[in-house]
């Protein structure tokens, strides 16, 4: 396992060095969405450099994400002090992420393999980094590194307090588009290897979880490092432990995490006596627990034969989930299959056991035995086959069952629970 996940631990590491530190600004700038828009732009860049006949990992297709970058990173620096503008900032960039992606599918579908293109541009190929790309990234985000401790207080003072920073004489279009070009190119180096989905998720989430349990730069910078490096840990180990797509897997863990920690918060607001503050902070996970249990009951009523992995591993710890709903007979015959895949499993391992030694020489049969080993083989194989279609059958009937006693229940309490919480939320909105 280590051979094969250290390189892209270590790539996580620098993600997370680099992008703790800048997901601190967006958080305190309120431009949450301003990585996730530049990445779409670098991918745009990228895909139009794949249709112009460069590879996606070339440096043409770098430079032409870059240069689109950099067009985002002017325009964003310059609608941030606009004051008189109507709308927004936040609004503009969800402008500028939407009509990127729209493009991108356009020029994609002129491209081979697009949807391959695509896929690898929101989830990466961390997994197939090598030595000298984690090199560069690591020299790369050491440079920008240490030019942002250079010029820590201007973009420090213009991201926490851009009034005050403005009063004093700072030059905030000027320093704006500083952060944002520095940013533009770590953006436009991480999306290549991490896809747009990871590096949004390396900037946003440890500088979130930083800011809920830390007041200080320093607290936050040293929680979300952490956080980062677990985090990534976790990830890759669920990847290779599942054989899940490894950017997707960490993905969803910042999810958890982040999931874990507002759950941490709220009991600890309530031990504490702040009922309030405690249920304030489990509500919203309350809601999207409820979404989700909601979401599963649709999923399983309206597909009921579709692969629903939570209920293969709910079947898997606790078969009698699944039994539940067959007949007594469609039990026994069930149980009868079982054992007798077992068995003809075993019996199809000896065999070919024996059948690879005979090959090597390491037993010997007559050319008449050797036959009839062929043949009860094929065989066997048929019977295993069977048996194997028959629990496939009897699932089927199970999962048919499920629709209406299963389904429908999860869509109506997840549905009903999300509901009333969001419309109580809603209703103590406007007291506070």
């Amino acid at each position: 396992m280590l051979e094969f996940l250290w390189l892209p631990f270590l790539a996580c590491l620098v993600l997370t060095g680099i992008h703790v530190y800048l997901g601190l600004h967006v958080l305190a700038r309120g431009v949450i969405f301003v990585d996730l828009a530049l990445a779409q732009v670098a991918a745009l860049g990228i895909t139009i450099a794949f249709l112009a006949g460069h590879p996606i990992q070339s440096e043409a297709a770098y430079w032409y994400a870059l240069a689109f970058t950099v067009g985002g990173a002017a325009l964003f620096s310059l609608t941030r002090i606009r004051r008189a503008i109507a709308i927004p900032q936040e609004a503009l960039i969800g402008i500028v992420y939407a009509v990127s992606a729209a493009l991108t599918v356009l020029v994609v579908d002129r491209a081979p393999q697009g949807a391959e293109h695509i896929k690898q541009l929101l989830v990466g190929s961390i997994l197939t980094v090598t030595p000298g790309d984690v090199g560069r990234l690591a020299l790369l985000y050491a440079v920008l590194g240490a030019l942002h401790a250079a010029i820590r207080r201007p973009l420090l003072e213009i991201s926490f307090d851009s009034d005050g920073a403005a009063a004093r004489g700072r030059a905030v279009r000027w320093w704006d588009f500083a952060f944002y070009l520095t940013f533009g190119v770590v953006v436009t180096s991480s999306v290549r290897v991490a896809g747009v989905l990871l590096v949004f998720s390396y900037l946003i989430v440890p500088a979130a979880v930083g800011a809920l349990l830390s007041s200080s730069v320093t607290g936050r910078l040293a929680i979300g490092w952490t956080v980062g490096a677990v985090v990534s840990t976790l990830g890759l180990w669920a990847s290779f432990a599942w054989d899940l797509p490894t950017g997707a897997a960490v993905v969803a863990t910042f999810g958890a995490l982040m999931a874990a920690v507002a759950c941490a918060l709220g009991f600890r607001a309530l031990a504490r006596g702040v009922r309030a503050r405690g249920w304030e902070a489990l509500r919203g996970v309350a809601i999207v627990a409820g979404a989700a249990v909601g979401l599963a009951g649709l999923l399983l009523a309206a597909f009921p034969r579709m692969d629903h992995h939570w209920l293969d591993w709910i079947e898997e710890t606790v078969p009698g989930v699944e039994l539940a709903f067959l007949t007594p007979a469609e039990r026994q015959t069930w149980r009868d299959s079982v054992e007798a895949l077992e068995r003809g499993t075993a019996e199809l391992r000896r065999l070919k056991t024996l059948e690879v030694d005979v090959q090597w020489g390491r037993a010997t049969l007559t050319p008449e035995q050797q036959e009839r080993l062929r043949q009860f083989l094929a065989s066997r194989g048929e019977i295993t086959a069977g048996d194997r279609f028959v629990l496939k059958t009897l699932r089927s009937r199970a999962r048919e069952r499920q629709r209406v006693w299963l389904g429908l229940p999860l869509l109506i309490l997840g549905a009903v629970a999300a509901g009333l919480l969001a419309s109580r939320a809603g209703r103590r909105a406007p007291a506070r």
